[in-house]
């Protein structure tokens, strides 16, 4: 963090953060974690949410949490994990929930998700960072005001956008979110605690692909 490297578009959106008092707090503490101990995902993954989601081309933001704290797991993206990593409970659930919403197999089962990010969906976790084996523990430490930057500013200047808030945690980031300009689905979160109390059958992925579609975008290719 000591030169940030943002995506143009997203840097014109957040720059202001990078003076407030929280990110130079959040700056010292990443920096010193990285170099300290072992964190995830790798430094160069670190904004890749926004590097390969740019601004302008957002059209689904699904939120996470936090970042895998196994290693070879994160990769920057919420619920996404390395190609050649098996996939976490979550992802696997979710992978079965568009399997059933479509009535087909997925082509590409893999992990990596960065296929759905160049379609314009922003898998974005409320924090960035996280100590290895230690779930929670860059949280509370600035990240999730910058990531409630990131989701206002697609709130106030962009229209007819799908935010999937899964889970109550996400649920409570997205409060704020303009419901008159754009789609907000929620549904319980896709863990195995909780995917059966009404993740499955929340038929979120077609009706992200129907909305965008009624406002002239082209719909994403879940599978």
């Amino acid at each position: 963090m000591d030169t940030i490297r943002l995506e143009d578009s997203w840097k014109k959106h957040l720059e202001p953060e990078f003076a407030q008092s929280y990110f130079q707090k959040l700056r010292t503490f990443v920096h010193d974690a990285y170099t300290q101990s072992t964190v995830y995902p790798p430094p160069k993954n670190l904004f890749r949410a926004f590097d390969l989601c740019p601004f302008d081309q957002t059209k689904v933001v699904i939120l996470g949490q936090d970042p895998y704290h196994g290693p070879g797991q994160a990769n920057g993206l919420c619920f996404a994990v390395e190609g050649d990593t098996p996939l976490p409970p979550s992802l696997q659930n979710i992978f079965k929930e568009i399997e059933k919403e479509y009535g087909v197999p997925m082509q590409n089962k893999n992990g990596d998700l960065s296929r759905w990010a160049a379609q314009g969906v922003l898998l974005l976790n409320a924090t960035l960072t996280v100590g290895a084996r230690s779930p929670g523990s860059h949280q509370r430490k600035g990240w999730e005001e910058f990531t409630d930057a990131a989701i206002h500013a697609l709130s106030k200047e962009r229209e007819g956008l799908v935010f999937m808030l899964w889970g109550n945690y996400a649920k409570n980031k997205g409060a704020h979110i303009d419901r008159k300009k754009h789609l907000v689905l929620e549904a319980p979160h896709p863990s195995p605690f909780s995917a059966h109390s009404g993740f499955f059958g929340c038929g979120h992925f077609k009706l992200a692909n129907e909305y965008l579609a009624a406002h002239g975008k082209k719909p994403i290719d879940w599978l």
